[in-house]
């Protein structure tokens, strides 16, 4: 496994806007520059590439002994993940179309792990043909179907975490070995002649409870001296999971407390042949990109306004946080190249507060389909908007692009600005 880089180029400085909003100045000419640039109303994804990079630095700095296996399922643009590549990361891959996609980069098969605990027998095979030889499971008839497809291949038993009581979505309802389930599957394995090299484990994603590490670090301590009584041989890697959220407070308690429990439950001459991996996906996809939109329908009822934009639940919206959409939304006016001098002054809305003491309303806002429940905002209060004006919600890179469909003929956006 690569080492991260020793030195990454720095993002761009923060702004204060005039108005006293926290908000980038910086980020904001980018948007309302390329909004300017569109030919058309469509939908966009901007991709800010320094972000990334930023990222990557804020990893190496907190974390310097964890290698980063990106889960690929988040968000597998393109250029997010050449990005990813040129700075370092290795890959979480969920399937074979995944694999192949890291490969055709150039990434070497040492530097992907094959995540996903239930894997179709042909993709296992394919796994064995290019060289992927690091999976997890986590039960017997897995256990099987690597043996009879992979039997060269190295394994990671996924256990249940402890604790995920501060994630958003859990995924131990679908993976996991419980507590007695362990000791049956190291042995299984044992039997097959399956070398078991460690213990893998996910709090939930988007996780806010930094202490669930330190649990599920015990719980993986548990299961490495249970395999030294079975006298298999001697585990060395320790993957973390996923879960991580970039803001600054979060990552750095994640990252203590992954720190701290790596050295409470495994002593100093562990620690010398520990591999630990990590497969994070929303820290560096989340933030990197920013949606835009434009409101396409607007229908007005008292006081109170709806508007319609062209994308929505089925489209980039469907694993996004209601909760922090509006937030993370800035509303503009209509902007073109023509001189009608809403370009001089565009901003209404900047992260939920409205600028310039304007009047706002209770909105609503749909996406483009006939489903009511393809609905964005609802009940928010927000600015007289118009057709032909812009949203932009940031913070849109995670599990957004990756689950959308093209339910009544509406997909994701297609189109990626890069800037940096």
């Amino acid at each position: 496994m690569e080492s991260l880089p020793e030195a990454l180029p720095s993002a761009p400085d923060q702004f204060v806007s005039n108005n006293g909003l926290s908000t980038d100045e910086y980020f904001l000419e980018k948007i309302i520059s390329t909004i300017k640039k569109q030919q058309s109303e469509e939908a966009f994804y901007v991709l800010d590439l320094d972000v990334v990079i930023n990222l990557m630095e804020t990893w190496k700095r907190n974390l310097p002994m964890v290698q980063p296996f990106y889960a690929v399922k988040c968000n597998p643009h393109p250029d997010l993940l050449a990005s990813l590549v040129a700075h370092g990361s290795s890959f979480d891959c969920a399937s074979q179309s995944e694999i192949e996609s890291i490969l055709a980069l150039g990434v070497s098969p040492d530097r992907i792990i094959y995540a996903n605990p239930c894997k179709a027998s042909s993709h296992i095979k394919y796994a064995a043909k290019v060289g992927v030889n690091l999976m997890t499971f986590d039960s017997v008839y897995e256990v099987e179907k690597i043996q009879k497809c992979h039997p060269k291949c190295s394994l990671l038993i996924r256990i249940k975490a402890p604790d995920e009581s501060g994630c958003m979505w859990t995924t131990s309802s679908k993976f996991g070995a419980l507590p007695e389930e362990v000791s049956p599957l190291l042995q299984a394995a044992q039997t097959v002649g399956l070398k078991v090299a460690g213990v893998s484990f996910h709090i939930g994603s988007k996780s806010h409870n930094s202490q669930a590490y330190r649990t599920a670090i015990e719980a993986a301590k548990s299961v490495f001296q249970e395999a030294a009584r079975l006298c298999m041989a001697p585990m060395y890697v320790l993957n973390i999971g996923g879960g991580f959220v970039s803001e600054p407070s979060f990552f750095e308690a994640a990252a203590s407390a992954v720190k701290t429990a790596v050295e409470t439950y495994f002593s100093e001459e562990e620690r010398r042949s520990l591999i630990v991996i990590a497969e994070p996906g929303r820290f560096f996809a989340e933030t990197a990109f920013t949606l835009v939109t434009n409101i396409i329908g607007k229908r007005v009822r008292g006081e109170v306004r709806q508007y319609w934009i062209n994308e929505g639940f089925y489209g980039s919206m469907m694993r996004a946080d209601p909760r922090t959409l509006l937030e993370s939304c800035i509303a503009l006016k209509c902007m073109s190249n023509n001189s009608d001098g809403n370009e001089k002054n565009p901003v209404l809305m900047v992260c939920g507060k409205v600028t310039g003491g304007a009047r706002t309303y209770i909105s609503t806002v749909f996406g483009p389909t006939c489903d009511p429940v393809d609905k964005v905002l609802g009940g928010d209060q927000l600015p007289e908007l118009e057709v032909n004006g812009w949203l932009v919600f940031q913070n849109m890179g995670a599990y957004t692009s990756a689950c959308s469909n093209n339910f009544n003929g509406f997909g994701s956006s297609k189109i990626t600005y890069l800037t940096n």
